[in-house]
């Protein structure tokens, strides 16, 4: 019942705010459009099923929505002109994100492949995994720092990077502790962590 609730809810405030932001219809249709792409191999059709057959596509598609709504979808809709830096914040929040993603696909790899659905986590060893995580945030750190170079301050590149620093330190730990604290509270909390630090070290 409550999961009922608060999809209604949600469903409600959808609509209302996609009628508000209507005349940005093109760039939310395009979040809209990744997130099915990530659902869709869970809806029981034969249809649907074979998008489990997209190798790579789950995690990229989780991590593509996740970068989108919070980094280039604010830009569309205050009708800014997309510029170098976006680009270079939008990649480095995907890569963040993607390496979170990663730990969390670590720890569903086993379900996933006996559900059928494929990402670069379940084709993957061990070893892989790993080279795939350091890479990840190897980019993440590339495209933050790049930030210095337009107009960024020092301490807010520091701030950026810090959840950076705390995935890496989590990592190994994370692969031998599966508590719901752990990913629910603390890895998805990182997502908005840099804000949360922005918010305090600018008041």
């Amino acid at each position: 019942m409550l999961h009922l609730t608060l999809y209604t809810i949600g469903l409600i405030g959808s609509a209302i705010y996609f009628f508000v932001l209507r005349e940005h219809w093109m760039a939310l249709l395009f979040a809209v459009f990744v997130t099915f792409l990530y659902s869709a191999p869970k809806i029981p059709q034969h249809l649907f099923r074979q998008l489990k057959d997209i190798a790579l596509g789950k995690t990229i598609f989780l991590a593509l929505v996740w970068m989108y709504v919070t980094t280039l979808l604010p830009v569309f809709i205050s009708n800014h002109p997309l510029q170098l830096c976006h680009l270079l914040f939008a990649s480095s929040r995907f890569f963040l994100i993607y390496s979170i993603c990663i730990i969390f696909d670590y720890r569903d790899r086993e379900d996933d492949k006996s559900n059928g659905i494929r990402s670069l986590i379940t084709y993957f060893g061990e070893k892989g995994i790993n080279n795939l995580f350091i890479l990840s945030l190897a980019l993440f750190f590339l495209f933050t720092c790049c930030l210095y170079f337009f107009d960024y301050s020092f301490r807010s590149i520091i701030i950026l990077l810090v959840p950076g620093a705390v995935v890496a330190g989590l990592y190994n730990y994370s692969k031998k502790n599966f508590s719901d604290y752990l990913y629910y509270f603390v890895l998805d909390g990182l997502m908005m962590f840099s804000g949360l630090l922005m918010i305090i070290f600018n008041i």
